[in-house]
């Protein structure tokens, strides 16, 4: 027998879902407005979404400031630098977790979890002592080497690893095929998913990175936008129109990764855990 208010559900689950939405984008929408706007109507009461003069120039004028473009463009090799290191980091340690057995090797997983729980504000002064003696302050090397090692990343590849069924390992061991190649025909091939997920996740830990690159690093030919940006809150004053224009730059390579990477995304979330 079918469910009479099944429609009615469904007209509700839809009306909720558009309601969410429209709350969760309006801030980006009105970032976005503001951006074209004169720092005086930002701040208009009661407010206006659409400007009444649109002014391209607030992306010129931000410039003036800081030079964005050299910030945007560190940010974006040091993103896509320690994306992909830790991609293949992540699951180069996830595989050795999932699949090649040795003694220890859920005690010693559990102990690499339990780092999750040590804030990285704790571990940030030693670490940089450490690389203040290794001579890798001011450098890219030192504004990359910490977002490599992910111990969340290693959690959700491995969960997504260890439902790659064990014959299809076996026959290819059997067939004289070592853990590398292993590693490189089968593991890689069917993790695309999560891959894709830990893609998206450690781009924008390390887009939005702010504390690790304030402490590493005093030359501003290597400072990263975030930085940039916080230049543009001044203590007595803010030009907010100039910043939500900074922010709208900032905003445009996270929304380029996600639209790419989107379908490998939803399957990699819905797939991942789903065998502990």
């Amino acid at each position: 027998m079918t469910d009479k208010y099944m429609p009615y559900r469904n007209l509700l689950s839809h009306l909720i879902l558009i309601v969410a939405a429209v709350v969760l984008m309006f801030p980006f929408v009105w970032m976005l407005s503001g951006s074209f706007k004169d720092n005086l109507e930002v701040v208009r009461m009661p407010p206006n979404l659409i400007p009444d003069t649109f002014k391209f120039s607030n992306y010129v004028e931000i410039t003036k400031y800081f030079p964005i473009y050299r910030f945007l463009g560190n940010s974006v090799g040091i993103s896509l630098v320690t994306t992909a290191a830790q991609i293949v980091v992540c699951a180069m340690a996830a595989f050795v977790f999932a699949k090649i057995p040795f003694r220890g090797r859920e005690t010693l997983f559990v102990l690499y979890l339990i780092t999750m729980m040590i804030p990285m504000q704790v571990t940030m002064t030693p670490l940089f002592i450490v690389f203040q003696k290794l001579h890798l302050t001011n450098t890219y090397l030192g504004l990359i080497l910490p977002g490599i090692f992910s111990a969340y990343g290693t959690f959700l590849l491995r969960q997504h690893i260890m439902t790659i069924p064990d014959p299809l390992i076996e026959a290819a061991r059997m067939d004289g095929a070592s853990y590398v190649r292993v590693f490189m025909s089968i593991i890689l091939p069917f993790s695309k998913p999560a891959l894709a997920t830990l893609a998206i996740f450690a781009f924008m830990a390390s887009w939005n990175n702010f504390l690790w690159p304030l402490i590493i690093t005093s030359d501003k030919e290597l400072m990263t936008l975030p930085i940039g940006l916080s230049k543009l809150q001044g203590r007595w004053a803010t030009e907010w129109n100039i910043l939500m224009a900074g922010n709208v730059i900032s905003f445009i390579p996270i929304f380029i990764v996600f639209l790419f990477a989107s379908k490998y995304f939803i399957k990699g979330m819905t797939m991942s855990g789903v065998k502990g």
